[in-house]
């Protein structure tokens, strides 16, 4: 029978984090602790992000009032797994998401609350069954974990390129530093609301003056990892634009400045909840909040013409991640590993992942995105909770992480949290 304990460290950020038309101030790092009668256990961390999953909570109550509905969600899966049987995580996972849709509705007062929202409070305890089920295999590495769920995943990256990620707030000589160390794939959010009034037309106007300074700032920079020899864009508008036409709007503003060339990937332009055909646009669309499944995934590349998705496993679970993988491999859907701003102890999980998938069209090298040690105000004592042998933040050279003998993390991924154990109380 499983046994649950649960907390949380609130984690303030070095500077506000802009992206969605909003700001964080702070990421709140769950921690989770399932045990079972014979003595085996699994402790999984996440990281709370209201803003990204559920834009709507986030507007109605303060920041901390947000992460506390999201704990809460957090704490009512573990209610439910408290005295189950254990299976696998797969199947345990998906299990908890109808009932804790249910609840996060009646908790916020309403019927649209997104799967995203309820996947994002799941990832700590996805993360501690799949520690669990490796406690119970003894010894397991994400290989044995891709062989048994997803065998798709046979791309082995001998090298994976840093993912920046240039928030609203990051000033241009951080910009510029950025280029100066390799980066060759910039991670740029768009859909900013510059006057706070939700004025589509001023956010089209600051997304085509901040493309046209990161494109500015990339003059002149060469590489060796993307196919044109130049640093490329993957752009984020988190669902910000409301239509098609005037997506349009700012892509030919990018052709006009010669930018249209260099942008990789478009991810989420329109809201998950209604998500526009996107057949015919000239740069390659991927999924992100409106993919919460295998079926979503079929849907969004058949239907509307989507070709890339988002891989998220510690914001929408690793269980629901290696699903969508799978269904993406069918559709002929590039892949790319891209998260919210990860503790060292998940940063292991992301390049375990992003070493398996193909590579992006345009690109010459694997890529992860792992933002920490820049966002975070005490991010080495964040490092320190981290037991996994090397699972230390590590600095790519020249924009890449070499992965020694081909993989990553295959000795730290299942290893034990140690000081997070200090956080947790029964549930």
């Amino acid at each position: 029978m499983v046994n649950t304990e649960l907390g949380v460290i609130r984690e303030p950020l070095r500077a506000p984090f802009g992206f969605k038309g909003g700001t964080l101030s702070e990421l709140w790092q769950t921690a989770v602790r399932l045990t079972l009668d014979s003595g085996a256990s699994g402790m999984g961390v996440g990281v709370q992000s209201v803003l990204w999953s559920d834009p709507v909570t986030f507007c109605a109550c303060d920041e901390a009032g947000g992460n506390e509905r999201m704990l809460a969600v957090t704490r009512r899966a573990l209610e439910l797994l408290q005295g189950q049987a254990f299976t696998d995580p797969p199947g345990m996972t998906a299990g908890l998401v109808p009932e804790l849709l249910a609840f996060a509705r009646r908790l916020l007062g309403r019927a649209d609350v997104p799967q995203t929202f309820v996947l994002n409070a799941l990832v700590p305890v996805d993360f501690a069954l799949w520690q669990l089920w490796n406690a119970k295999r003894g010894n397991g590495t994400f290989d044995a974990l891709c062989a048994s769920f997803c065998p798709e995943l046979t791309n082995r990256e001998k090298e994976l390129g840093s993912i920046p990620l240039i928030t609203y707030h990051t000033p241009e000589d951080e910009l510029h530093a950025l280029l100066e160390d390799g980066a060759f794939l910039l991670k740029v959010k768009i859909g900013s609301d510059p006057e706070k009034n939700g004025d589509p037309e001023a956010m089209l106007a600051w997304d085509i003056g901040r493309l046209r300074t990161v494109h500015t700032a990339a003059a002149g920079f060469t590489t060796p990892y993307t196919e044109c020899g130049r640093p490329v864009y993957y752009l984020d508008a988190n669902g910000r634009y409301p239509d098609r036409e005037f997506l349009l709007r700012f892509l030919d503003a990018a052709d006009k400045m010669d930018a249209l060339e260099r942008i990789v990937l478009l991810e989420e332009p329109f809201a998950g909840d209604r998500p526009e055909p996107v057949h015919g646009l000239p740069v390659r669309v991927a999924g992100d909040e409106s993919a919460h499944s295998a079926q979503d995934v079929a849907r969004l590349t058949r239907e509307y013409g989507y070709s890339a998705i988002a891989c998220k496993p510690i914001a929408k679970t690793l269980s629901v991640t290696l699903e969508m993988v799978r269904a993406a491999q069918k559709s002929g859907a590039a892949c790319f590993c891209a998260d919210l701003t990860v503790p060292p102890a998940l940063l292991d999980w992301n390049m375990s992942l992003a070493a398996r998938l193909s590579r992006v069209p345009g690109l010459r090298v694997g890529v992860v995105e792992s933002n920490g040690p820049q966002n975070y105000t005490d991010w080495r004592r964040l490092d320190a909770m981290c037991a996994a042998p090397g699972a230390a933040w590590r600095t790519p050279q020249n924009g890449v992480y070499r992965l020694d003998g081909g993989f990553y993390g295959e000795s730290g991924i299942f290893a034990p949290l140690p000081a997070y154990a200090d956080t947790l109380r029964p549930v």
